[in-house]
């Protein structure tokens, strides 16, 4: 078995060796058919057999963007940069997205760079992953779009911040600095707080230009008060003059504080005792009085006004004006039993409730005084009725609206 292999093995050796020249051919354009396969596939990312979709993204710049560069979503390379057009309000990158991709229609599409010497790519940053989603033909309008700040408008606002510089702060910040060997450091410190602040200004910058326009408003409407804010430190310089004089007061008195606190302190104490009662005994009133809230208003209600009021409009024009009246106020006795009127239940109502006056000038429409057919004798009580009987009690069910005892535990029961 062995030999039969080492045979074969030299075998083909010895074959290989023969076609060397041709074995040599064949493996250089295996190499170069791999290399070109990686390059195209691998490094270039090219891949014929990938189905896309077209989107255009309108843009008011280029901001350094060329053809063939890559389409991100959050970092994430979904597809390539086909062409540039020019319009009348900018440039339209027309790019090729992954059908896989899903870009929801309102996502924002900014021109970033991969680092400082360039390498831009348009980076789509959706604030959902909910639809709708882009597709073929699309177009991502001007207002969700944004390019990095041109070189020119940056060269622009450094000019402004260099042109409100002084000279000569700069002069003595320079000498200041030169007069110790730690000098280097401390402008290394200043340079280093300095990108500090101005990298953590930039991850708020809508934050901080929100700042700046309320600070430019803030600074107007001081210096419209310039005048006021001059006579209230004039007046504050007055104030602080007067509680100079009376300094020797402050101090007496807070001398004298630790005793006279000392001293509230014992008599609190002292009777500790006695006002845990008198708290116990006004939350025992405040319940009492909480649940005769309606009473009391009853009893002073807050639409007539005072007494003192009602005696003083009875003076005007040099005299006492008053109105009386004299007409008898007429009341018609039922003949059904009294209840107390201090009473808190629900009693049934009285069956029989006739007025027992018969005068046809006090009860003109009464209903004793209402027509009736011959015969009817319904204009008062049945003939031996009993005035104080009750209606049925009130049925206990699930749609009956409970009426128990609303007032306080009686010794004993009412009379009825």
């Amino acid at each position: 078995m062995i030999n039969s292999i080492s045979r074969g093995i030299v075998g083909f050796v010895k074959t290989v060796h023969h076609y060397r020249f041709w074995v040599s051919g064949v493996a250089l354009g295996l190499t170069a058919l791999v290399a070109t396969a990686y390059l195209t596939f691998g490094a270039l990312k090219v891949n014929p057999f990938e189905k896309t979709y077209q989107v255009r993204v309108e843009l008011a710049g280029s901001g350094g963007l060329l053809e063939g560069v890559d389409v991100a979503i959050r970092g994430v390379k979904v597809g390539r940069v086909d062409s540039l057009e020019i319009t009348p309000d900018g440039v339209d990158a027309v790019v090729s997205l992954k059908e896989t991709a899903q870009i929801p229609v309102s996502s924002e599409a900014r021109v970033s760079g991969l680092s400082a010497a360039g390498e831009q790519y348009i980076d789509f940053e959706p604030a959902s992953a909910d639809g709708p989603y882009l597709s073929g033909g699309s177009v991502v309008p001007l207002t969700q779009t944004s390019i990095p700040v041109p070189l020119f408008q940056l060269l622009s606002d450094a000019d402004g911040i260099l042109a409100q510089t002084d000279p000569k702060k700069l002069k003595i910040i320079e000498k200041e600095l030169s007069l110790s060997k730690e000098g280097p450091q401390k402008l290394t410190d200043i340079v280093d707080g300095g990108t500090f602040l101005l990298s953590t200004l930039d991850s708020v910058l809508p934050e901080t230009v929100s700042v700046l326009k309320t600070s430019r408003i803030v600074l107007t409407m001081l210096t419209d008060v310039n005048s006021g804010i001059g006579g209230l430190s004039g007046n504050i310089s007055e104030l602080m003059t007067g509680v100079n004089r009376m300094d020797g007061g402050y101090r007496k008195f807070v001398d004298q504080a630790p005793g006279l606190m000392s001293a509230l302190d014992n008599l609190f104490e002292d009777n500790s005792d006695t006002m845990v009662g008198l708290l116990g005994n006004l939350a025992s009133v405040s319940q009492l009085l909480y649940v005769r809230v309606p009473a009391l208003n009853a009893i002073f209600p807050n639409f007539r006004g005072s007494a003192l009021e009602a005696i003083s409009s009875t003076f005007y024009d040099h005299g006492v004006w008053a109105t009386a009246d004299i007409y008898p106020r007429y009341t018609c006795d039922y003949g059904t039993p009294r209840r107390p009127s201090s009473s808190a239940d629900y009693p049934e109502p009285f069956l029989y409730s006739y007025c027992r006056d018969t005068d046809p000038q006090v009860l003109v429409r009464g209903a004793r005084n209402a027509p009736r057919p011959g015969g009817d004798d319904t204009a008062g009580p049945p003939p031996g009725a009993d005035l104080a009987k009750t209606a049925d009690p009130t049925p206990k069910g699930r749609y009956t609206i409970p009426t128990p005892y609303g007032g306080p535990v009686l010794p004993i029961l009412p009379p009825r």
